[in-house]
């Protein structure tokens, strides 16, 4: 099914929110060592908040533990409070050169409440998504004022704009539910 021109920015600002919530997805960690957790993370870097990626290499030398090296290592404190100071409930280690960052086994209570926050997370892209049909609905409406479009037009326009708006949220619960089924597995 091909989208009507005047509806096409808007499936892509849909496509964006997908992708935001796709990220917002990533850090939340599921039972094993992630970077993507990281990445909400700023460190001051030189008076600038920066991302920690971009200040320290960050690897995985076990499904359970994140090891981060970073490229100055006068940022070992300020990695080390960033990390505390996060939302992540991890306690840093720090030997000199490295910080180590081990993940326990998720608890049944610890699950549900990342479940809980993933589900947020969705609601949260439904809701921007719903946003995004109510500004076209808003404008064709205004087109439809201007003579831009005629009535017939507008409804089929409309009828449009809700089956895509329809497929997006369906793309958003589709992908909770994976995030929930991947959080809840053992």
């Amino acid at each position: 099914m091909s989208l009507s021109n005047e509806l096409k920015p808007y499936d892509e600002k849909m496509l964006k929110t997908i992708e935001s919530v796709k990220a917002d997805f990533a850090s939340v960690r599921a039972g094993r060592a992630n970077a993507g957790v990281l990445d909400r993370i700023t460190v001051e870097y030189y008076g600038t908040p920066t991302p920690l990626n971009q200040v320290a290499t960050i690897a995985s030398p076990d499904p359970r533990t994140l090891t981060i090296q970073p490229w100055d290592r006068s940022l070992m404190k300020a990695i080390e409070k960033a990390i505390q100071t996060s939302d992540l409930g991890i306690h840093p280690q720090n030997d000199g050169s490295l910080i180590r960052l081990a993940f326990p086994q998720l608890t049944e209570e610890r699950r549900r409440d990342l479940t809980r926050q993933v589900r947020k997370y969705g609601e949260g892209g439904k809701v921007a998504i719903r946003n995004i049909r109510r500004d076209a609905m808003e404008t064709l409406k205004k087109m439809k004022k201007k003579n831009e479009l005629t009535e017939d037009d507008q409804k089929v326009l409309e009828k449009e704009l809700q089956d895509l708006t329809d497929r997006r949220c369906k793309d958003v619960d589709d992908l909770t539910a994976r995030k929930e089924k991947e959080l809840m597995a053992v």
